[in-house]
């Protein structure tokens, strides 16, 4: 695949994502008769990962996040020359899908950004949980490194076949279950840009935390599978293999 198709795979999946699991919070969650709430959110950013996978892995490899890029890089599965272009592409398919949100929830004569947001993630008074900085790093960084080692174990030539979308969907869905009150979930910085620049004050001050906690998170997790799962750690099948 040539750089532009991956990058615009790239866009268009983190734009899928953005969309569909933002989206399920701001025009569902808080429905008045009928809101999928913190289950059904969580299962739709599960559900843009893996419908994205098996529509776009064989593209670009669907990374959607630029956590999940440098974290294959730090796992010896990406080439460091390809991380910028992934990023940009993720982060501007981010942005777009916001901006189109806010276009889709203002046709709401009862939708008001500033009271309602645009599921922007936030600590202290803006987490849901009211949960202050630090707890919002450490979860961040101990979440992102288990998706990374879910997605590096899954995809992992010696894992079953065709199951990896499933698996790193349900575990992004397990991820927002634990995290929503705590941050609202990010580990993906492109997913927190978007929101954050639609919504401007406070989410963009916060915002740098939703950078250096995943990156550090995914880094952390391809690392660790690289060093754990390496083939010299395997036991041989055959003797003498």
């Amino acid at each position: 695949m040539t750089n532009v198709q991956k990058g615009l795979a790239e866009f268009i999946g983190t734009f899928w994502l953005v969309f569909g699991g933002c989206g399920s919070a701001v025009l569902a969650a808080a429905f008045p008769d009928v809101g999928i709430g913190l289950l059904g959110v969580s299962l739709a950013f599960g559900l843009t990962v893996v419908t994205m996978a098996y529509a776009i892995g064989h593209i670009s490899g669907c990374h959607l996040n630029p956590a999940v890029t440098v974290g294959l890089w730090a796992g010896g599965r990406f080439e460091a020359r390809d991380i910028p272009l992934y990023v940009v592409a993720q982060v501007l398919g981010a942005i777009v899908a916001a901006f189109l949100l806010l276009y889709v929830a203002q046709g709401s004569p009862t939708y008001d950004l500033a009271t309602n947001g645009l599921a922007a993630n936030g600590f202290g008074e803006h987490s849901p949980g009211k949960y202050d900085m630090i707890a919002g790093l450490t979860i961040e960084i101990v979440l992102t490194a288990a998706f990374l080692w879910i997605i590096m174990g899954s995809t992992d030539g010696r894992a079953p076949a065709g199951f990896a979308p499933i698996a790193i969907g349900l575990g992004l869905t397990l991820i927002h279950l634990i995290s929503i009150p705590v941050t609202n979930t990010s580990v993906n910085p492109a997913r927190s840009t978007g929101p954050a620049l639609v919504v401007g004050g406070w989410a963009i001050q916060q915002l740098w935390l939703f950078w250096v906690a995943p990156l550090i998170g995914g880094a952390l997790g391809g690392w660790l599978y690289k060093t754990v799962g390496a083939d010299a750690f395997r036991k041989p099948d055959i003797e003498g293999e």
